[in-house]
């Protein structure tokens, strides 16, 4: 990370991590159900028959409804766990989670490690997105795993990262390394970025 962008991505993330403290619990619920929805429907469209998703933390966009409807339909979802060499593990989901805080200090499931290639083999990757920018980049947590994930993988599925409306936003700081995503599921929408999609597609 440059000098320059360090602590001005350091500022918008406490900026962010503030306001979803602010949330009321009604807010919160409203969302949940939004982004539930829009989240099976993209499944749906996509056909995906395995999908890749985390565990939401309490001040996240709660995935833990999508993840439920996933396992109670069939589809195989995997759970990103992270290791210290900056890489993913994965782990496949089962009836009754036992949860551990993984390195990045959110909720990761106990299960059979899977190692980093397993990603290669799910229809769509639902990814933790701090903000998003409407050409497709993806400002996350500071960590980087995802970065790296979405970076080494030769034949990428769709990548949609789950926000709060908000947080779409015109532009995030970049840097090299960052990732585009594909699209962004909110509590009202699920908007699709023509960039990455099209070059995707040319893979």
């Amino acid at each position: 990370m440059t000098g320059d962008l360090a602590p001005q991505k350091r500022a918008l993330r406490a900026e962010l991590r503030e306001r979803r403290r602010n949330l009321t619990r009604d807010e919160r619920a409203a969302a949940a159900a939004g982004i539930t929805e829009h989240l099976i429907a993209l499944t749906r469209q996509v056909g995906a028959r395995s999908v890749s998703c985390y565990l939401s933390a309490t001040d996240e966009p709660d995935t833990r409804p999508f993840v439920n409807w996933a396992r109670d339909a069939g589809i195989r979802v995997l759970f990103p766990i992270t290791r210290t060499d900056g890489l993913l593990d994965w782990t496949t989901a089962t009836d009754d989670e036992e949860e551990v805080t993984g390195l990045a200090g959110t909720p990761e499931p106990v299960g059979e490690l899977l190692g980093p290639i397993a990603i290669n083999d799910v229809d769509l990757i639902v990814v933790p997105a701090a903000s998003v920018d409407r050409s497709g980049m993806r400002l996350g947590w500071g960590r980087g795993y995802y970065d790296k994930t979405l970076g080494s993988m030769e034949r990428c599925p769709p990548v949609y990262g789950v926000l709060f409306d908000s947080e779409l936003v015109d532009e995030v700081p970049r840097e090299r390394h960052d990732q585009a995503i594909d699209g962004v599921v909110t509590p009202t929408r699920t908007v699709e970025f023509s960039t990455r999609s099209a070059r995707r597609r040319r893979i």
